[in-house]
């Protein structure tokens, strides 16, 4: 077992914080590296949730989540959320999405999410949601691999990257509407499944780990 988790641990991903709230006033938040794009037509994502960890009953009553994609320097929100505690938002800066749902302050990117369905998958529930808002905003994103975090650098000859912007968008169901708040992104796309495709591959890069740390297993 633990040599295959090794070797899913070869494959380096971004890291996000997935973060709830019920009606009633609880909230929740897990760190993730499973988060991916499912569809943009419409709009969905998904992730994965080991099946005994605390937080699932509330995540499945809830109805409702929220993707953070971290940024470089919040690999101290990894751990916080990774890390069993009565409170893990405790003094961490939130700031409420629609529909109440608590983001992190400086995350790269961030969805808010309807839950369409939680999948049986093994010892682990798979939630995929479908986007209903959006927002991102430039920077190196937080990268794990084989048990540690490490950061960004671009491969020589690559695009670089412009200074930075942040778009906000929103998908409205009921009305059959898609748009985006008033910061257009890079001023050439009024496209949001553009934006949203952009947003998304916040997650995906070319890594040099930069710095290693210790992984805590719970």
């Amino acid at each position: 077992m633990r040599s295959l988790r090794d070797a899913f641990g070869q494959f380096a991903t971004g890291v996000a914080v997935v973060t709830t709230a019920t009606p009633g006033g609880d909230r929740a938040g897990v760190t993730v590296n499973s988060f991916t794009s499912v569809s943009l037509d419409p709009p969905l994502v998904l992730w994965c949730l080991s099946r005994r960890a605390p937080s699932a009953q509330v995540f499945l009553e809830a109805g409702r989540f929220a993707v953070n994609v971290l940024a470089a320097d919040q690999d101290h929100l990894s751990r916080r959320f990774a890390t069993p505690s009565p409170d893990k938002f405790a003094g961490v800066e939130t700031r409420p999405l629609p529909g109440g749902l608590p983001a992190l302050a400086g995350a790269l990117a961030c969805f808010a999410c309807r839950t369409v369905t939680a999948h049986d998958g093994g010892d682990h529930l798979i939630f995929v949601g479908e986007v209903e808002h959006f927002r991102r905003s430039e920077g190196e994103p937080l990268v794990f691999h084989s048990g540690g975090y490490g950061g960004f650098s671009a491969l020589a000859g690559t695009p670089g990257r412009a200074g930075h912007r942040e778009t906000a968008g929103h998908r409205e169901t009921a009305g059959h509407r898609e748009g985006f708040g008033s910061t257009v992104f890079a001023g050439r796309s009024h496209r949001p499944d553009q934006i949203l495709s952009r947003s998304l591959r916040a997650l995906a890069c070319w890594i040099r780990i930069a710095r290693m740390y210790r992984s805590l297993e719970r």
